[in-house]
């Protein structure tokens, strides 16, 4: 692995509460295909997991209510032929689905007025194009 996986600021993937599975995947590779493992199966214990602060852990738990089983969230990888090259993408995948789901929730829009001369040159300027449309008309001929 090319070293720790950073979620968000100093938190990251732990080595050690990583588990990966491997099994033939389909696809390119002619006969090395049906010999070698090369698809990768990352899974992460979210809801055992000491590594994430509790409000980011409870963050994810709820976002990531729906892939979840038993706590345990997984991604899997077989678009390379080498398992190496799968085994990093799937650990790119975790961390950006991790840091998605533990970012913090957008701030709240605030409501604000449309400014009253914004509007009124609006309505002018809409007024003055339907003068001019209406010039065009022949009626007058």
């Amino acid at each position: 692995m090319s070293g720790p996986y950073v979620i968000r600021g100093s938190v990251s993937l732990p080595e050690a509460e990583l588990m990966w599975r491997f099994s033939r995947s389909g696809g390119p590779g002619g006969q090395h295909v049906n010999t070698s493992d090369s698809q990768v199966e990352l899974r992460f214990d979210l809801a055992n997991t000491e590594a994430l602060p509790t409000v980011w852990k409870d963050r994810a738990l709820e976002r990531l209510a729906a892939r979840l089983v038993d706590g345990v969230v997984s991604v899997r990888s077989s678009e390379h032929r080498s398992q190496w090259r799968n085994r990093e993408t799937a650990a790119v995948r975790l961390a950006a689905l991790l840091a998605e789901a533990t970012a913090p929730p957008p701030k709240p829009r605030r409501a604000t007025r449309i400014p009253r001369g914004i509007n009124e040159r609006r309505l002018r300027e809409k007024k003055q194009r339907s003068d001019t449309k209406r010039g065009r008309t022949g009626r007058d001929w």
